[in-house]
């Protein structure tokens, strides 16, 4: 099916509510666990998640990097809110973890990260070169460079039977939006051919599971 953008800002208050209510817990760790597994020698002093949200991500990258400064970085005060919010519970991580609001593309970007992360902001994008070249102007030479996001299925059919394998008991709020996200989401090959423009074509694109797409590797 042909891809059909969505909102690139989840910034109303019932989504950022809903999703910060919601238990993502298994699937943050399972990320995480996978940058461990792909990096094992870490992702260097100064990490950047791009399109944090409520700082899920953010947090348990902290945990595991004690040595490293991380950035949460996303265009949604609503959802950078939740995570200052939880920040101010968790003070033993205050000096190593931070939040900012910006929209990309942008040139207030943070420079010299060493790691690079992103979790379902690229189907957000209307351009999708906004991420990738984002990461480009945010990376220090040699970075790593992890990005997970929906793919997209071959049809609305297929898509609703995503939803009902996934979220058939998930708040309405949740269901619509994953729904539209598949929707929104891209193929690998369209993946490969934007890493290609940006001049990010060292990077490796796989397909996993049955709607996902895992985008890695180290920059030059």
């Amino acid at each position: 099916m042909q891809r059909t953008p969505e909102p690139e800002l989840m910034d109303a208050p019932e989504q950022a509510s809903a999703y910060a209510a919601a238990d993502f817990s298994a699937g943050d760790q399972a990320l995480v666990d996978r940058i461990g597994l792909l990096f094992p020698s870490g992702l260097g002093p100064r990490v950047l998640d791009l399109g944090c949200g409520p700082g899920n991500i953010s947090f348990r990258l902290a945990q595991a990097y004690p040595d490293a400064e991380v950035i949460g970085l996303d265009g949604a005060l609503s959802m950078l809110q939740l995570a200052e919010r939880r920040l101010e519970q968790e003070q033993d991580l205050a000096e190593r973890l931070s939040f900012i609001g910006v929209c990309l593309p942008s040139a207030d970007l943070p420079k010299g990260c060493s790691g690079l992360v992103s979790n379902s902001l690229l189907h957000h994008l209307h351009d999708p070169l906004v991420l990738w070249l984002a990461i480009a102007q945010a990376a220090s030479p040699g970075a790593r460079v992890y990005v997970k996001d929906l793919r997209r299925p071959p049809s609305p059919e297929a898509a609703e039977q995503l939803r009902e394998r996934y979220l058939a008991d998930a708040p309405a709020v949740l269901q619509h939006d994953y729904v539209a996200s598949l929707h929104a989401a891209f193929t690998a090959a369209e993946v490969e051919q934007q890493l290609q423009v940006s001049g990010l074509e060292m990077l490796q694109v796989a397909e996993v599971h049955d709607r996902y797409l895992e985008i890695w590797g180290q920059l030059p």
